[in-house]
């Protein structure tokens, strides 16, 4: 097959920092290969953000009309990403944005609908990833390992910094990947406390000191035991850290410096020798990679800005590209599920 895929790629992560929108073509040669040819992130207004973050205590059908409007609001970016870079593409490949995600319970929710965002745009458009691989009893999550696997193969780990930490690990030509713990989420939130949007390069966090009790209180949650595959979401967050974090009468200062070092303790617990790519929001925090580098036996490597960036959006559009393939795209050795699948709903236009 040599066969050329232009395509957008599109993901609003937990952190909720906006919508990265990708250009990127892949080729298949004797491997995949891509090019990322334009990328941006678009900001939210604090009304979209509101809406996001509180969608969830909503009834069914507000969240079934935001999820139409939020699949209109993305087709419009998209449109306009399009009409600003002068580009073509074929398809769009779109995760939406998480409302909820519960495995145990079979229940998956990614808002922005592929039928309004093809609509929109008049281009074909795939969405839909997690649905498939819950209904055969896996994770949902991660979804990136595949595009770990066959785009970024060089490296024995890959690590995102995002609203949660996930890592993907290559064994031969097999990999396994899981969720680690909350990173901007919590971080994010902790911030807002103190009137900041987010802790920028962890200044904040540098300055306080790590609790004890509290560090070690968030460290043996049992999360952390189990073995791989499992994810986390944002009520896992709501469960397990809130009540811990409000029981401490600790500043807030304090308490970001505390969280950032249980942070890096959990992700160099998996990190051992060998290199490891780094990409995300996070990668930007200078005192949590600081940290995360202390605890961690592996060669960290931070690639080119809009990898760090984009790398997300532009493993949404590949995809994609799988899925119109009809090559298996969400492998059971990552998510646990029966067996691997080609996920992803397409509305062609």
């Amino acid at each position: 097959m040599n066969k050329e895929y232009h395509i957008i790629g599109v993901m609003s992560g937990t952190s909720l920092d906006g919508l990265d929108i990708v250009k990127c073509t892949f080729k298949k040669e004797k491997k995949w290969s891509f090019q990322l040819e334009n990328s941006e992130t678009i900001k939210y207004s604090k009304k979209w953000r509101n809406t996001l973050k509180s969608l969830h205590l909503k009834d069914e059908n507000e969240i079934k009309d935001i999820d139409k409007l939020y699949g209109k609001f993305i087709g419009e970016k998209v449109n306009g990403f399009i009409k600003k870079h002068n580009i073509h593409a074929n398809y769009i490949s779109s995760h939406g944005h998480t409302i909820f995600h519960d495995p145990v319970n079979q229940f998956t929710l990614q808002i922005g609908d592929g039928e309004v965002i093809s609509e929109v745009t008049k281009i074909t458009t795939i969405n839909n990833f997690r649905e498939l691989d819950i209904s055969l009893n896996g994770q949902g999550a991660p979804l990136v390992p595949i595009g770990d696997l066959l785009l970024f193969s060089d490296y024995k780990y890959c690590l995102n910094l995002g609203g949660f930490a996930n890592i993907s690990e290559k064994k031969k030509n097999k990999i396994i990947a899981f969720d680690v713990c909350a990173v901007n989420f919590m971080l994010n939130k902790l911030s807002n406390r103190i009137n900041l949007e987010y802790d920028k390069n962890g200044d904040e966090s540098r300055k306080g000191r790590v609790k004890q009790d509290l560090i070690e209180e968030l460290n043996s949650l049992d999360f952390f035991e189990k073995e791989a595959p499992k994810s986390l979401s944002r009520e896992w967050v709501e469960d397990e850290i809130y009540p811990i974090i409000d029981k401490y009468n600790y500043s807030i200062i304090d308490i970001l410096s505390t969280f950032t070092e249980h942070i890096a303790i959990q992700i160099g617990r998996h990190l051992q020798n060998e290199t490891v790519l780094v990409t995300g929001g996070g990668t930007f925090n200078k005192f949590l990679m600081e940290r995360i580098e202390l605890h961690s036996e592996s060669e960290i490597i931070l690639p080119k800005c809009d990898i760090i960036n984009f790398k997300e959006a532009i493993i949404f559009g590949f995809l994609g590209v799988l899925k119109l393939e009809n090559i298996d795209n969400c492998l059971s050795s990552v998510t646990g599920s029966k067996k691997d699948s080609c996920s992803g709903d397409i509305y062609k236009k």
